[in-house]
This record gives structure tokens, sequence and C-alpha cells, in this order.
């Protein structure tokens, strides 16, 4: 969430990423232009038809965690980056790690 509070080096004007995302809100977002999103256009956001959020998810983590860069994730890997694998959005993996001390693992 943006305010005007946390970034007094600018003096009142907005920071670039406000101005992006006012953009794409109103290019791409609020369809109807009624300057609000329905329920139709925030499941298009959150759900972009033909996006396939588990492919760039497992994307995302081997790019994050590929240390040798091999194209595969060892277990000491995967363990390294035990942080990026919580925080992951693919599955309910980074639910069912948050339940286990990583010394388990």
């Amino acid at each position: 969430m943006y305010r005007p509070s946390d970034y007094p080096e600018l003096n009142g004007k907005e920071p670039d990423w406000v101005q992006s995302e006012r953009e794409m809100f109103k290019e791409h977002r609020d369809k109807n232009a009624d300057g609000k999103l329905d329920k139709d256009e925030m499941r298009d956001w959150i759900m972009p038809v033909g996006f396939d959020h588990a492919d760039a998810e497992a994307k995302h983590l081997v790019a994050s965690a590929d240390d040798d860069k091999d194209g595969k994730l060892s277990a000491e890997e995967i363990i390294a980056h035990y942080d990026t694998f919580v925080g992951s959005q693919a599955t309910d993996y980074g639910e069912q790690l948050q339940k286990h001390d990583p010394s388990d693992l």
C-alpha cells in the first residue's frame, strides 16, 4: 500500500512504481473503465487466461535456488533456500515446511 509518509524524500511526488500501477490498473485491469475492479476483472488479474501459475512458480523456484545452474535442484540447494520454498505459491509445500523443523528435513 502506498502511503506518502513512507517516502518523505519525494516531497509529495509519487514513486515511479505507484504511477506504473495506476497505468496497469487503467489500461489492463479495469476493463469496463468504471474505476473499480469487479469480480470478473479481479479473477482475470489473479488467474489470467492461458497463464500457468504452477509452471511459472516452478521456473521461479529453480531459477532462485539452482546455485550450480544445472537445471535441477539438489536437496542441499532446497535446504539452502528454505525461505524461498516456505513462501512458494506453487503448492502448499511452503505451508507444510512451516510445520517442520528444517533440521528434520
